[in-house]
């Protein structure tokens, strides 16, 4: 695996000026010999310690503060002025580090983006920069950029506009990226579309950071991101683009535009799709029941909804069934009702999933179509209620019931909810993370459908060969790599995921079956290594002192 380079090979940074480098500040684990070789002689205490005494330290400071806002303020702070410690420290307690830095507490320092601003990250694009945007690329401080997480801030998580504030979600979405697959930090982009906001309350925030406009949106939208794609195909030809958090019918567009054109996804509609079925697949070895045969009914029609049963519609053809035999196994229930023929105000994305069925209510479609699985995507909190969760408890021995909206507070249901009200028979999954839950004598662990199990390791897998674009059979490789790697112990727990301290492995193994995928069907443009496994393994960033 790569191991970052010493301090000595930091090029001509010495003294205050390497100190004041997060990325090759390593503090006083400087040797005394390097003080010298340095300029750090007088700059530093005495002792010479471990990159383990600083984080001990890191961890004793960081669990000190009151709120998770805190911490991840603290984090971001240690990120910035010591990178190798912050990811060292993030792998090694991932379980713990994670939903500080990713969801659900990235969600709040979104919404407080402006206000516990310290230091710019990422890259930042208005709609004063068109014409330019190629030309500001070249303020970026290095040309090997592997992969770029963009936004335009229109719905990020289940929160909304949050405009320029949004700008959290790549920072963190990266920071995923090095700590759960060894992408190295200084290939990767985070970048803001900050084509303005419809947020009243952020147009109206002096400490708003964002353009102060409203939206840019029609064909003057569409050419700005054509301009941002040009400029980072010239600048960065080999790199992998995520787009983030982008409102459902800009999120479809974008994809439907340029995911033959260039190596890119959604993480928002093929990320939770991967997740999700993987869910699915891991459920089906606690039900018994075949794959084939589920029924689906999901609470949403969203580009998250949507994403998921596109992957789920291509998982059952794979297992035989034709598109309209599989289109029959999934059923979508919006703010309207269910999804059926005769309505006019189904997206273009619906359309193909509406049946011709009476229109009825969400409870009632449950017990007239009686899915096994139930898939919550809304970003609406509280939507599985009792009667939902007692409905699907009615007529499944196990419901398969997946809350999967982020932040945890948008979750249609908790943990503890979904058992007591099923009393203990739900195989429970959530977005964002939540507690053990003991009920009847029985410790249920939830499981946490995290997008972080699957899209680092398809970044990974991606970059590995080169490959010209994602398609449907990698995200589904995606799916089975991630469901095969679940444990007898977890399912026996009701957990449908590998546990977050092995996501290192769980994306080396995702990356492999990426790779593989794109060798068998002709989208990778590398030659294949002998040893396609030590090879991705060599490209894993460690980052150790």
């Amino acid at each position: 695996m790569v191991k970052e380079k010493s301090a000595k090979n930091s090029g001509d940074l010495r003294g205050q000026a390497l100190l004041h480098s997060g990325a090759h500040n390593k503090s006083t684990a400087f040797t005394i010999q390097e003080r010298e070789d340095l300029g750090l002689r007088g700059l530093l205490p005495h002792s010479v310690c471990s990159q383990e005494i600083h984080q001990t330290r890191a961890l004793k400071n960081m669990r000190r503060k009151a709120y998770d806002i805190e911490k991840y303020i603290f984090l971001s702070g240690l990120q910035d002025r010591n990178e190798k410690l912050f990811y060292r420290t993030a792998i090694d307690n991932i379980e713990e580090i994670m939903p500080l830095i990713y969801t659900p507490t990235v969600g709040q320092a979104c919404k407080e983006f402006a206000h516990i601003f310290r230091r710019p990250q990422g890259f930042y694009i208005t709609p004063d920069d068109k014409g330019q945007i190629k030309k500001m690329l070249d303020n970026w401080d290095t040309d090997d950029v592997k992969v770029i997480v963009v936004t335009d801030g229109q719905r990020i998580l289940g929160l909304g506009d949050l405009g320029a504030n949004g700008m959290g979600i790549p920072i963190g979405k990266l920071a995923l990226y090095t700590a759960c697959a060894g992408i190295h930090p200084h290939q990767c982009l985070p970048v803001m579309l900050d084509v303005g906001t419809n947020n009243e309350e952020l147009l109206n925030d002096p400490l708003y950071l964002g353009y102060p406009h409203r939206r840019l949106e029609g064909q003057a939208y569409l050419d700005l991101v054509e301009e941002f794609v040009e400029a980072i195909q010239e600048k960065y030809p080999a790199s992998l683009l995520q787009f983030e958090d982008f409102l459902t019918p800009n999120a479809y567009r974008l994809l439907d535009i340029y995911r033959d054109k260039i190596l890119c996804f959604n993480d928002d509609i093929q990320g939770t799709a991967a997740v999700a079925l993987s869910g699915v697949i891991a459920s089906n070895r606690i039900t018994g029941k075949d794959f084939k045969d589920l029924r689906i009914m999901f609470l949403g029609a969203g580009s998250a909804a949507t994403g998921i049963g596109d992957l789920m519609l291509a998982a059952f053809k794979e297992e035989g069934l034709s598109e309209t035999e599989a289109v029959k196994r999934l059923w979508f229930v919006d703010q309207h009702g269910l999804v059926v023929k005769g309505r006019d105000d189904l997206m273009a994305h619906n359309i193909s999933y509406a049946h011709d069925y009476d229109q009825l209510g969400f409870v009632e479609a449950i017990e007239t179509i009686k899915p096994d699985v139930l898939i919550g995507a809304t970003g609406a909190p509280g939507t599985f209620t009792k009667e939902v969760i007692e409905a699907m408890t009615r007529i499944n021995e196990h419901p398969a019931i997946f809350a999967l909206s982020n932040p945890t507070s948008r979750a249609e249901c908790t943990a503890e909810q979904a058992y007591e009200w099923s009393d203990g028979t739900a195989i429970f999954t959530s977005g964002s993370p939540f507690d053990a839950v003991e009920l009847n004598g029985k410790t249920h662990q939830p499981g946490q459908g995290n997008n972080a199990y699957v899209f680092p390791g398809i970044g990974l897998g991606a970059i590995a060969c080169d490959a010209q674009n994602i398609d449907d059979g990698m995200f589904l490789a995606a799916a089975n790599s991630l469901a095969n790697q679940v444990s007898e112990k977890s399912l026996d727990a009701g957990t449908l995921y590998p546990p977050l301290s092995k996501i290192r492995d769980v994306s080396l193994n995702i990356a492999v079956a990426i790779a593989e995928k794109a060798y068998e069907s002709g989208l990778a443009k590398s030659k294949r290594p002998p040893d396609l496994v030590s090879h991705i393994k060599t490209m894993m960033y460690l980052p150790d002192y």
